[in-house]
């Protein structure tokens, strides 16, 4: 090959990130979204494993580099899609992973299949960096560009196109890298076979798309509801926020009313569910414009606000098919602001629904299309009512599918906010599903008492309320105290609908635990000793982790403890499994597989040439070197990257956005640093750098939150990829800089020191966000820069 194929490197870099976000548009859609570490973990495995692959054969590289990197590149095109499908029929579910032997076998399965397209394109570009000598930043730069634009151009595709149509194109582009490499190679027959390749595309792309449309998991909440006889899909769309599901039930109407009290005597009207990725029922109902028909909203737990107040101002956060909106009109609210993230939702509301839901987003409430922490940072009015809906489904919520994502709307500084929003004497209201033992709740009200003592509340008791129905918990906090007669009235709410008292400012213990019997008082005896002084004790001691979460900890949903493991399997027969929250223990089966897995495939097989090659690449003591320097930098990159993916959830307003734009601005900027990089400036003045750029981050970020929430989409992703953009830029220099000095001492040393690289890389995209659940990001931030230090210290 007479040319760097720098092209084709791009173009199969590009596919590789694209088919990585893609794939956790599909996880989302067939499982839960919360498997992005996964994912990215399992990316950098078949990328680390390249490198261990083409260790094993350095003559090969010189002698049949164009045929290799033009095979890798179309065994990408077919892997993408094939693997994919293949891990469909894996019957993996990690509802069942603490009690099905089976399951880790089919994780890891799961996981290995889906590596293998990127064991392909890490090969590409492997071989590329081991060909061409002395060309090592102008080809790494070419690709993390490409993977750059890759990352942020299937965000834009997925508006256009469904998930699994993506699919095909990202296929298609791993032929065309192959017919881009043919042709650069100088060969006689290269416009044929490049012909041929460009054909294997095409044909990827006449692919029916129904064969690669993702299965929902039996597990999700539309697969239960289609069940139901006569249930059916009367529209979908699709986006990069999600696949909006509408169904309707005329045989067995449905009936979706969370909370509605047992002496209710009139039910919901006709109602269609709608479902985003197959979770998080919303219920869509018809409304004539009758008052008397929304009746059974009066009987939900969620009506206790509106019988405190007269003619409030409302806010209804995340209010999706408007349910909680119809429930404020019905109450007379003076005036309704409704908050919904996804446009999808409210455009259908607004025009497919607009007659049948009577004007619920054009006349009855003003939709604001944003995120909920923005709306709050950037408005000025102020509200009588704060009401946040049930956001998520019973079913994901109770399996505790939820505890790795990150959910910013219940930290302690977003209930900051939303207080700051209340007029004087005005609510907040938070309704939660009810979990025995409570957990989700009583997490909320600690937070709520922090976030009371934080704005220098003396007695947060005093500004309490918590009640209980057989379904769902509803939490008062009230900007001020509250008096006499609203106690009165809360408790008059509660007797009329059999609602039990959780907390009542002045209620004794035998009030509690009236209607709703469950074994004890425990949502009372809880909130009375977080407000009380044993609260520390109480939070140590609690079988589950109930510690506020904060903008810095913001996983919510993340309740589980080790040390009630034992505890919980031990009532297997008597139905202990279901108190098991399963996101932490998948993550942490993760982490133990990518260990596994990388020590297989990257760290075996680089073992054994260095022990067992008469010629082993190096000096022993720079083989050492090597490994730490490669390791290190390797650990300091993904945390760095995995923690600024998680703080800038908040910021961009949802995973998917974080996830592209983050890797877009890393790898755009890292691609530039690495090409400034060919100069070889010092590395510890590259490292000095990285800890400023990256502390001067963690100083920015906050502000950036605070003031600039409100700004348009297009202007916060701008101001996101500027503040990574220094921080990327000398990221992107340790690599290469490494990489030619490891080439000056013996070039076969350039795939080991790659897979070392992807191997430190595997692990870390994972034990990132284990630590930061329990650590915080910016604990990640400072573990990485830390890391970059040992890493200059161990230069080769």
């Amino acid at each position: 090959m007479h040319r760097t194929p720098v092209l084709a490197v791009a173009l199969v870099s590009a596919a590789a990130l694209a088919y990585e976000i893609l794939l956790m548009r599909l996880f989302s859609i067939g499982l839960w979204h919360h498997f992005a570490a996964m994912i990215i973990s399992l990316a950098l495995l078949g990328y680390g494993a390249s490198g261990a692959l083409l260790t094993l054969a350095p003559r090969a590289i010189e002698r049949h580099f164009a045929p290799l990197f033009c095979a890798f590149a179309a065994a990408f095109g077919v892997g993408a899609a094939l693997c994919f499908l293949l891990s469909q029929h894996l019957p993996f579910n990690p509802l069942e992973l603490l009690w099905d032997p089976w399951q880790p076998v089919w994780l890891m399965g799961t996981y290995l299949l889906l590596s293998l397209p990127f064991l392909c394109a890490g090969a590409c570009v492997c071989l590329a960096l081991a060909r061409f000598r002395g060309m090592q930043a102008r080809i790494y730069s070419f690709d993390i560009l490409g993977a750059g634009i890759g990352s942020l151009g299937v965000v834009g595709l997925l508006f256009v196109l469904s998930p699994q149509s993506a699919l095909k194109l990202v296929a298609a582009l791993g032929w065309l890298a192959a017919a881009c490499a043919w042709a650069e190679s100088g060969s006689m027959r290269r416009w044929p076979m490049a012909m041929l390749l460009l054909a294997g595309a095409g044909t990827t792309l006449l692919l029916p798309a129904a064969w690669l449309a993702p299965a929902m998991s039996p597990y999700k909440e539309l697969v239960q509801a289609l069940r139901v006889p006569g249930t059916h899909v009367v529209l979908e769309r699709s986006s990069p926020l999600g696949l909006v599901s509408v169904i309707e039930s005329p045989q067995v109407p449905l009936r979706h009313a969370p909370g509605l009290s047992l002496n209710a005597t009139a039910g919901p009207p006709q109602q269609w569910g709608v479902f985003t990725d197959g979770e998080g029922l919303n219920a869509l109902a018809r409304f004539d414009g009758r008052r008397e028909s929304l009746a059974y909203l009066d009987q939900l737990a969620s009506a206790l606000p509106y019988h405190l107040l007269q003619r409030p101002r409302v806010l209804v956060l995340g209010a999706g098919a408007g349910a909680d909106v119809l429930q404020a009109h019905y109450h007379g609210a003076a005036r309704i602001d409704a908050v919904e993230l996804n446009p999808q939702v409210v455009r259908l509301v607004r025009e497919r629904f607009g007659e049948a839901s009577g004007g619920l987003y054009d006349g009855i409430a003003q939709p604001h299309v944003a995120e909920a922490r923005a709306f709050l940072a950037t408005g000025r009015e102020r509200y009588d009512l704060i009401q946040v809906a049930l956001l998520d489904g019973f079913s994901a919520s109770s399996a505790g599918l939820h505890a790795l994502a990150e959910n910013y709307l219940y930290t302690v500084e977003s209930l900051q906010e939303q207080l700051r929003r209340l007029r004087p004497g005005g609510l907040l209201a938070i309704t939660r599903w009810a979990t025995l033992p409570p957990r989700d709740m009583l997490k909320l009200f600690a937070a709520a008492i922090t976030a009371l003592e934080r704005a220098g509340v003396a007695d947060p008791a005093a500004r309490l309320v918590l009640i209980r129905s057989w379904k769902t918990s509803t939490l008062l906090v009230k900007n001020g105290v509250f008096d006499a007669g609203e106690i009165a009235a809360v408790r008059a709410f509660c007797q009329a609908r059999s609602f039990d008292l959780g907390y009542l400012p002045g209620m004794r213990a035998e009030e509690a635990n009236r209607y709703n019997q469950v074994e004890g008082p425990t949502l009372f005896d809880g909130a009375t000793a977080l407000l009380g002084p044993g609260r520390e004790a109480f939070l140590r001691d609690y079988k589950f982790h109930i510690d506020p979460a904060t903008d810095d900890r913001p996983h919510f949903f993340h309740f589980f403890k080790w040390r009630s493991l034992p505890e919980l399997l031990a009532l297997k027969g008597r139905g202990g499994l279901p108190l098991i929250e399963w996101g932490y223990p998948v993550l942490a089966a993760t982490l133990l597989q990518a260990v596994l897995a990388s020590l297989l495939l990257i760290g075996l097989p680089l073992a054994w040439i260095t022990r067992h090659r008469a010629a082993a690449p190096g000096p022993p003591g720079a083989r050492g070197r090597v490994l730490l320097y490669f390791l290190a930098i390797g650990f300091g990159f993904m945390f760095v990257e995995m923690a600024f993916i998680q703080k800038f959830v908040l910021f961009l307003g949802h995973p998917l956005y974080a996830v592209a734009v983050v890797l877009f601005a890393f790898l755009l900027f890292a691609g530039i640093g690495s090409r400034a990089a060919a100069r070889g400036p010092p590395l510890r003045w590259v490292v000095a750098a990285i800890v400023a750029s990256a502390l001067l981050c963690l100083l920015l970020l906050p502000l950036l939150l605070r003031h600039a929430m409100g700004l348009p989409e297009a202007a916060r992703i701008a101001l996101a990829a500027g503040l990574i953009a220094p921080l990327a830029f000398f990221m992107g220099m340790p690599f290469p800089l490494g990489l030619a000095r490891v080439e000056a001492l013996d070039a076969r040393l350039v795939p080991w020191a790659w897979g070392i690289n992807g191997c430190a890389s595997v692990v870390a995209a994972v034990l990132a966000t284990l630590l930061a659940i329990h650590l915080g990001f910016s604990a990640v931030v400072l573990m990485a820069l830390g890391l970059y230090g040992l890493a200059a210290a161990a230069r080769p």
